[in-house]
């Protein structure tokens, strides 16, 4: 439940903001918001391999990789298999799904799924800015079903392949007493 919250909360700037006025300062804000965004997308992917290299998390590296992978993989042969048009008018047909979006929601939810949600509301904000740029952009590059269809994506493929962190994932137990010796062995999977 929390996840289709955060979902919302990071989807709901693109309903309520999206405008259509052309002025001078609207370019100059529009091009600020892309150029963010073009940034931006890198962040919770970012973020997430810092995290796994200052946990030396073996096995959250290499769910990030298939995941992430399969981010990227997964966008780009729906983009070309779809084919869908820009609602910019650009003649590449490769709307859907927005990679932006697809890569902040990966690396966001990778970060959410791994290591919990002090980590992942943070991503899921700049993941749902980075959507919101998508849109909002000098260019209008996507539309609504395009941002989903990324988030959907980006999120699908971290649940695939990414289970939480767990430090320890066994304990040694020791007890004495009595003339009696116990060795307890718990694994936490």
């Amino acid at each position: 439940m929390k996840i289709v919250i955060c979902l919302f909360i990071s989807i709901i700037p693109l309903i309520v903001f999206s405008q259509e006025i052309d002025t001078p300062s609207e370019i100059r804000r529009e091009t600020a918001y892309e150029t963010f965004g073009d940034y931006a997308q890198h962040a919770p992917a970012l973020t997430s391999l810092i995290v796994i290299l200052a946990k030396k998390d073996k096995q959250g590296f290499w769910q990030f990789a298939k995941s992430y992978g399969t981010t990227l993989g997964l966008t780009y042969a729906l983009k070309y298999a779809i084919n869908k048009p820009r609602p910019d008018g650009a003649t590449d047909g490769h709307a859907f799904p927005s990679g932006h979006t697809a890569v902040a929601f990966s690396g966001a939810s990778f970060l959410q799924r791994r290591y919990g949600w002090e980590y992942g509301i943070p991503a899921y904000v700049v993941a749902g800015l980075v959507a919101y740029t998508r849109v909002e952009g000098i260019n209008d590059r996507h539309d609504g079903w395009d941002i989903l269809g990324g988030v959907v994506v980006g999120v699908g493929s971290t649940y695939l392949f990414t289970t939480s962190y767990q430090k320890e994932h066994y304990e040694l137990t020791f007890k004495s007493g009595g003339g009696d010796y116990l060795i307890g062995l718990k694994y936490k999977f």
